[in-house]
């Protein structure tokens, strides 16, 4: 049977969806409520949607509108929120950049992206002025308390030009599946990609989150220390909390102590982090004997081991609930419930339409899907909630996007019940005579050392062996390691061809400002 074709069915469709609705439906619903807490001041919903009116009239003085790409380097203060939703209300594409990228690398993200702005915050615009200036970008500022010149140039400053603008009266109508974001990813190998997001995609990820993963109120005070420019923050703290009309802490850079002092001030009810940050806010507990009243935590961005899961739970008696995503997935493609049991060593199941499996890892044109419970490979992603693509890449997205399915690179295993875990990543996985070690697994029996803080596993080419297993540790407050020591205890603890023949001491780890274990970095200093 054929059918005519009918607009109302084969056309793109007349319905119309904005992330900006996020802040401006909560702060007609709670103008009074309490929006953000940020060294030592809070803002009402009504308050932070007015201001972002106002940086939205400010941004359409200066011929920003639909489809224009509004390039930000802001950390977590008020400021993003603002710069942010005022470009999204304004049909803008937002392209939120590493806070830790220098010149050359902003520069090349500002250029890769098209982008017809740069706002950036005034400490960082030591790096952000000649960036924008090779690339030939126009660049504004936040977060100046006058005016301020760079290399004898005036920069002018978005808080003036919001005070003298005519502020928006609503944000405009979006097609769902129009681009609302670019999101580079880290650049760990070759250079940066920028994976673009809908405002469909980021929106359905929200709810999905909130009625079936997250269990959010309005009342709850979630930690905000994640920064905003990753996916995770963005979107599982910033949107998620927005959506509900929670309030939220803002930490511009994360500080064990500080944070722990926030969450005790403001008595915060959600802790959402990297495993890095698991590990040092549960040794600054050791040093502050004060509790934040939380309800659960939030894990994502790599896997948490057990044994700090515990830790975390016995310190501040509430459970952590690990998820697992990438940017390219907006990013949660799975989580452990808040309203189910946890289940250590996994991510849970797959959201709502989302569609979570293993692949066979060896085959690149097609997805061959595993149909055996447990068989270990590729973990593959299909659903709303993934990327239309990289921008200006479309050999890149073919490759990444298969038959559908979305190629994480990781690998892992689902079982009968749909339960995913993730095993490592392909490209940290080490191959030591032939075997496969998996730096995750080993980096949890680490975790069990009494005097280990924090440790990573990774590998260093080897003559003989291929590549040898090295690791390298924090010790915990008031511990001292014993590498040799260390060697001997995981020599009993796993398999010979898994434990560390080299044990590195190291006062921290290194960290990309998403709180990941920058491995790079590792195998570059030792392995020599």
């Amino acid at each position: 049977m054929t059918h005519q074709p009918d607009h109302a069915i084969d056309g793109p469709g007349e319905g119309t969806l904005s992330i900006a609705a996020i802040l401006a439906e909560t702060a007609r619903r709670r103008p009074d409520a309490p929006a953000l807490h940020c060294m030592g001041h809070t803002i009402t919903y009504g308050a932070l949607w007015d201001q972002t009116r106002a940086y939205a009239g400010a941004l359409a003085a200066r011929g920003v509108g639909r489809g224009s790409r509004v390039a930000m380097l802001v950390p977590n203060v008020p400021d993003f929120p603002r710069v942010y939703y005022a470009a999204l209300a304004l049909g803008a594409v937002v392209v939120p950049i590493h806070l830790l990228f220098k010149v050359d690398e902003i520069a090349f993200v500002l250029r890769d992206a098209e982008a017809d702005l740069l706002v950036a915050a005034a400490p960082l615009l030591a790096e952000a002025a000649p960036a924008a200036a090779r690339a030939g970008v126009p660049l504004v500022t936040v977060l100046a308390p006058e005016d301020l010149e760079v290399g004898g140039a005036p920069v002018a400053r978005l808080e003036a030009e919001a005070a003298q603008a005519d502020p928006i009266e609503r944000h405009v109508s979006m097609n769902p599946l129009a681009a609302a974001t670019v999101l580079y990813t880290s650049g760990t190998t070759g250079t940066p990609k920028g994976a673009v997001g809908s405002h469909l995609a980021m929106v359905e990820q929200v709810h999905c989150a909130l009625i079936d993963s997250f269990d959010v109120r309005p009342d709850d005070v979630l930690y905000g220390g994640l920064p905003f420019f990753h996916s995770f923050g963005q979107m599982a703290v910033m949107n998620i909390g927005f959506r509900r009309g929670a309030s939220i802490i803002l930490l511009p850079k994360f500080d064990p102590d500080e944070a722990l002092a926030l969450l005790v001030q403001y008595r915060a009810t959600v802790f959402t982090a990297v495993p890095t940050n698991y590990a040092q806010i549960v040794e600054a507990a050791k040093r502050n004997p004060e509790r934040p009243p939380l309800r659960f935590a939030v894990s994502g961005g790599a896997a948490l081991p057990v044994a700090l899961l515990e830790a975390f739970e016995q310190t501040f008696g509430a459970q952590v609930h690990e998820g697992y995503g990438l940017t390219e997935t907006s990013p949660t493609a799975t989580f452990n419930n808040v309203d189910e049991p946890i289940r250590p060593g996994t991510v849970g199941r797959s959201l709502w339409g989302v569609d979570v499996a293993a692949a066979d890892p060896e085959t690149e044109d097609r997805v061959e899907l595993l149909t055996e419970p447990g068989a270990l490979g590729e973990i593959v992603v299909r659903g709303h909630n993934l990327m239309k693509g990289y921008l200006g890449k479309p050999d890149a997205t073919a490759a990444a996007v298969v038959d559908g399915w979305f190629r994480t690179g990781d690998l892992g295993t689902v079982d009968a019940d749909g339960i995913v875990a993730i095993v490592d990543r392909k490209k940290d996985m080490i191959i030591r005579n032939g075997y496969n070690v998996y730096p995750t697994e080993v980096e949890a029996v680490l975790a069990r050392h009494p005097a280990v803080s924090m440790a990573a596993v990774f590998g260093v080419p080897h003559e003989t062996h291929g590549q040898e297993v090295h690791a390298a540790v924090v010790p915990a407050a008031g511990a001292e390691v014993d590498a040799a020591e260390v060697v001997a205890y995981m020599k009993e603890k796993v398999a010979a061809y898994k434990y560390p023949r080299v044990v590195h001491v190291v006062e921290a780890l290194p960290l990309g400002a998403s709180g990941k274990v920058l491995k790079r970095e590792l195998q570059q200093a030792f392995g020599d």
